[in-house]
């Protein structure tokens, strides 16, 4: 696309960028789709040969590839400063663009890194995507028309600007609907979420023929903590209890605080028997702790444990937590401390586990 008609086309033009942009901010929550409207508005209207976007990780600081088109975007990565730092990292560090017109004849750049892509008087312009002092990413074009880039700067700074509200908006939906369905003091999922999660899990096993178990937890006797040592103690035992379930679980498992000292575990993809050998890992876990150590409060914490499996003990997800649930109070009414398994009763020790 050439802008050398007018000027009033060229700004024709970068207006209905502005609009088209402005309606897929409005228009959509998805941040795929909003930054998809932005980054082909900028590839248009800029024509590099090959354009990304590298994201970067809020938790590891790691830079990684939101989008990338056209042959030699990775390449970039072997392509580094003369400081040995990677041209996005540059960027991220200094707060600002930078903008290269030709690889092989700037001195910034260590030749010895470089590719066979980058040839020819090869140009790179690399865009902080920003939101007040914080930098959520960089747009990176290589080939582009320099003559362009000088003109439109402050276009692309533009949509950079778009591209952070875009990310930022995102977010904060995803932390909006995190909160949703978890609990504050615990960290984990909460019953709601619970009901969800089951009603999903039951369709998925029903397709594919799986068997899920579900255990219900009960902290014993966790009113006496509250009594002897106050409720901000009970509350930070209930969190580090919620971050040692999460700690022994696998990433398919999920872990729910139901209410009070109460836990819901969910183990899809498991029998009946494999879930008491988690239940078993669980009560050695609370066995072998001192809790709140560290708070000058060491506790021992013991744990009840009810176990019930789709679909073999229950058609429904009401009827998998009502099993679960009354397991884990025939161990309370029988001592606490244990583990029972729906049709089979209370396990007792490890010698007394029924064979599978």
């Amino acid at each position: 696309m050439s802008f050398s008609v007018t000027d009033n086309d060229r700004q024709f033009y970068e207006l209905k960028i502005f609009h088209d942009v402005a309606k897929a901010l409005t228009s959509s929550l998805d941040l795929d789709t909003i930054l998809q409207t932005i980054m082909e508005k900028m590839a248009a209207y800029f024509q590099p040969a090959t354009w990304s976007l590298l994201m970067l990780d809020e938790a590891t600081d790691e830079l990684y590839y939101a989008a990338a088109v056209g042959k030699g975007c990775e390449n970039l990565n072997a392509l580094q400063l003369a400081s040995g730092e990677s041209l996005a990292r540059w960027v991220i560090t200094h707060g600002t663009p930078l903008v290269i017109p030709d690889v092989t004849q700037d001195e910034r750049i260590r030749q010895a890194s470089g590719d066979s892509f980058f040839v020819t008087g090869c140009s790179v312009v690399c865009m902080p995507v920003r939101t007040g002092g914080k930098i959520l990413g960089i747009i990176q074009m290589v080939n582009i028309d320099m003559q362009v880039y000088t003109r439109n700067e402050l276009l692309l700074r533009t949509l950079a600007d778009y591209a952070a509200i875009a990310i930022e908006n995102a977010r904060a939906v995803q932390r909006i609907q995190e909160l949703s369905i978890t609990d504050d003091c615990t960290g984990l999922y909460n019953a709601r979420q619970l009901s969800t999660a089951l009603s999903d899990e039951v369709h998925r096993s029903e397709r594919f023929g799986y068997e899920f178990s579900l255990l219900f937890l009960d902290l014993d006797y966790f009113k006496r903590v509250n009594d002897e040592h106050g409720h901000l103690v009970g509350t930070k035992l209930l969190g580090q209890v919620g971050h040692a379930l999460r700690e022994n679980l696998r990433l398919v498992d999920a872990a729910f605080r139901y209410g009070g000292d109460e836990f819901a575990i969910l183990l899809p993809q498991t029998s009946k028997d494999a879930a008491l050998l988690v239940a078993r890992r669980l009560m050695s876990l609370f066995h072998s702790r001192q809790w709140l150590a560290a708070e000058g409060v060491p506790l021992s914490l013991r744990a009840s444990i009810g176990i019930a499996s789709y679909p073999v003990d229950a058609a429904s997800p009401q009827a998998v937590v009502q099993r679960a649930d009354e397991m884990m109070y025939q161990v309370k009414q029988a001592g606490r401390d244990n583990i029972a398994l729906a049709g089979v009763g209370i396990v007792g020790s490890e010698e007394e586990r029924p064979k599978p």
